[in-house]
């Protein structure tokens, strides 16, 4: 009896595999808009949830997403492999995107406050309290500053983003144990700078 032996070759199947956002941002680091559309589609509802999370608001997480969306179209190329996950790169750009639109309407809002306020007869112990507040804020300002950028990184999403550990290491691209170091690390710095008693 003759048996045929067939080599082995890419099957149809093979094709219809979905690529994954690292072979997709590469491709759309070369301009390719096709790329571009299946990236989107694949992520565009994990990236919003992200946003929506921190936003709350739906259409200015809709806003946000877009502009996540340009940057990457722009930034596509500096995207590196070698990092961590495009997934990843492209979650904490969401993040930071998220964070400063947050930023941006605190201000606003701390303006607007401001200038409301400004008139109205208030009693010493509210303007102590606030100046308090505030100069509490400055001091935990700077001792984050004096942090490494990947410890800083860490305790933002971490304290400030209310990120669980392992949240956290899938959006650095990083181990979990990576990321307990960072924060056990950063927040004893912190302490220090602090010069809060342990």
């Amino acid at each position: 009896m003759l048996k045929l032996v067939t080599r082995e070759t890419e099957t149809p199947e093979d094709d219809l595999r979905p690529s994954t956002p690292d072979e997709l941002l590469t491709r759309v680091a070369g301009g390719d808009q096709l790329a571009f559309a299946e990236l989107y589609d694949q992520t565009a509802p994990r990236v919003l949830g992200l946003v929506k999370r921190l936003l709350k608001d739906h259409a200015q997480s809709e806003e946000v997403t877009q502009e996540v969306f340009l940057e990457i179209w722009q930034t596509a190329t500096r995207f590196d492999t070698a990092r961590g996950s495009a997934s990843s790169w492209m979650l904490t750009m969401a993040h930071r995107r998220a964070v400063d639109r947050v930023r941006a309407s605190q201000a606003g809002r701390d303006r607007d406050l401001r200038i409301g306020v400004r008139d109205l007869d208030t009693d010493f112990d509210s303007v102590t309290e606030s100046v308090e507040i505030r100069i509490e804020h400055e001091r935990v300002e700077r001792a984050l500053g004096r942090l490494t950028e990947l410890q800083r990184q860490a305790v933002r999403l971490a304290y400030y983003g209310g990120y669980s550990h392992s949240e956290v290491a899938a959006m650095l691209g990083v181990p979990i144990g990576t990321v307990k170091t960072r924060l056990r690390d950063g927040m004893i710095r912190l302490r220090d700078e602090m010069g809060v008693a342990s």
